[in-house]
């Protein structure tokens, strides 16, 4: 069996016994493929993985069987079949059905883009996303990622978690700006999601994207629990603060009252 590299050692040590070490490998090689790296060759997936080059080997060419990646020469790439993964996750969750349709409302009504996030980890990803008809912006959609500590939606999520879970988050997070107006200190940070939880609404003004604005609320299952956050966004120059509390802010609260319960 070829000898674990030392980072997967030190990863396997703390994980529960009953894992599968197979799927978490080809899983890790799957995430590995992203807009900086379409396309690699074993020997720089081995090094983006950390794998053993034959283990990320045995992975390529179960994902190449399965359908889900493809060669061509030395270069693996991923295939369209990796939608169904996101595809089974948007059809058995709340996303597809309940908040597309309230962010295809709010963006008909507002004429600015909306969208639905829930928390993974350190970002905030959007489940469900409509823009009005403009130049199209490479990444947006669902799927879409932003550092939770920044963005509106990030915010919203983590004001709302258990104290316990949120000092922990804070305690682990090395927060690095996104742009000049981007809080990174601690401290703020505590104070900020502190206000965000007492208010019910987030405000980001220009700190996960320069020269860009957002709004969210938070959307609650039928026992209460924050499991979704509700946004809208806009340019700083199409719309002044002011606007976003006294016309959008009123729109997102309505909804996410509607939505009340139906997000699971």
């Amino acid at each position: 069996m070829p000898r674990l590299a030392a980072a997967d050692s030190a990863r396997r040590a703390g994980e529960p016994r009953d894992l599968s070490e197979a799927l978490a490998r080809g899983l890790s090689v799957m995430l590995a493929f992203d807009a900086e790296h379409p396309a690699m060759t074993l020997a720089d997936l081995a090094r983006q993985t950390g794998l053993p080059r034959a283990t990320a080997r045995r992975a390529l060419l179960t994902l190449t069987h399965l359908g889900f990646a493809e060669a061509e020469g030395r270069l693996f790439r991923l295939t369209p079949r990796v939608l169904r993964l996101a595809g089974s996750y948007l059809g058995a969750s709340a996303a597809s059905t309940v908040l597309q349709p309230a962010c295809d409302r709010l963006c008909a009504e507002l004429g600015e883009t909306c969208s639905a996030a829930v928390l993974d980890g350190t970002e905030a990803v959007m489940v469900a996303y409509a823009s009005p008809r403009r130049p199209y912006t490479a990444g947006a959609g669902p799927g879409l990622r932003l550092p939770a500590f920044c963005s509106a939606v990030g915010r919203v999520l983590l004001a709302h978690l258990p104290e316990a879970e949120r000092e922990a988050f804070l305690t682990r997070l090395r927060p690095e700006p996104v742009t000049p107006f981007t809080v990174t200190a601690k401290p703020a940070l505590r104070r900020i999601l502190g206000e965000v939880g007492m208010a019910g609404f987030c405000l980001a003004d220009q700190e996960a994207e320069l020269g860009f604005r957002s709004i969210a609320v938070p959307l609650r299952r039928p026992d209460g629990r924050v499991v979704a956050a509700l946004n809208t966004g806009c340019a700083a120059a199409q719309a002044s603060l002011e606007t976003m509390n006294q016309r959008f802010l009123p729109r997102l609260l309505a909804e996410a009252a509607a939505l009340h319960g139906q997000v699971l």
